[in-house]
């Protein structure tokens, strides 16, 4: 099974690698849109500025590389990566528009942003795949979240001064706010949950 992990050139990839390829996976970091259509699974990682992603992405035509490959096989968008799945955000600029809604900054009063280090995610009732994973502590770092416009997709909420959305899933696609790879033993249950998929889809 080979994995797709995107490369924005934007944050280190390599403990994404390395956590995927703990689980068994065959992975290959890539900005070439044919690596990414001929992938088992995809894997959109990321960090920065939303407005400076979205561009990355359609410049190189990755873009449409992931939108082939929706419903297809599974799709795993990490912190900026979850966000890019959505249409728009504050920072500005167009996301991938897979899932219906925004990106907005988090509203925290006087709470320090950007929001970093650990802090319980907790499955909803539309959970898919998550609730496998169940509750538990994971590592964020950033200042803006989702907000779907269908609130189906959200399968899991996490608490910082106010609620919000810290993990999406619709069919094959799926998003996480947290960085699973330094979440420890949480964040390798959530991307064994992604393995699996992959395995099913490969079958």
């Amino acid at each position: 099974m080979a994995v797709a992990v995107v490369n924005l050139r934007r944050g280190n990839l390599q403990s994404v690698v390395w956590a995927l390829e703990r689980l068994g996976l065959a992975v290959a970091v890539t900005d070439d849109p044919q690596v990414v259509r001929r992938a088992d699974g995809v894997v959109l990682p990321g960090v920065g500025h939303f407005a400076a992603a979205a561009r990355a992405l359609a410049a190189s035509g990755m873009d449409q590389a992931l939108w082939d490959r929706v419903g297809v096989v599974p799709l795993l968008g990490i912190c900026l990566g979850m966000q890019l799945l959505f249409e728009s955000s504050e920072e500005g600029g167009r996301g991938l528009g897979v899932l219906p809604g925004t990106v907005a900054r988090l509203e925290v009063g006087s709470a320090p942003l950007p929001h970093v280090g650990w802090n319980q995610v907790r499955p909803t009732a539309a959970a898919g795949w998550m609730r496998e994973a169940g509750p538990g502590d994971a590592y964020f770092c950033h200042a803006f979240a989702a907000k779907p416009r269908d609130q189906l997709v959200a399968t899991a909420v996490t608490d910082y001064h106010g609620g919000f959305v810290s993990a999406v899933q619709r069919g094959l696609v799926a998003g996480v706010q947290f960085h699973p790879e330094r979440s420890g033993p949480y964040g390798r249950r959530v991307l064994a949950g992604f393995a699996q998929q992959v395995a099913r889809c490969s079958a």
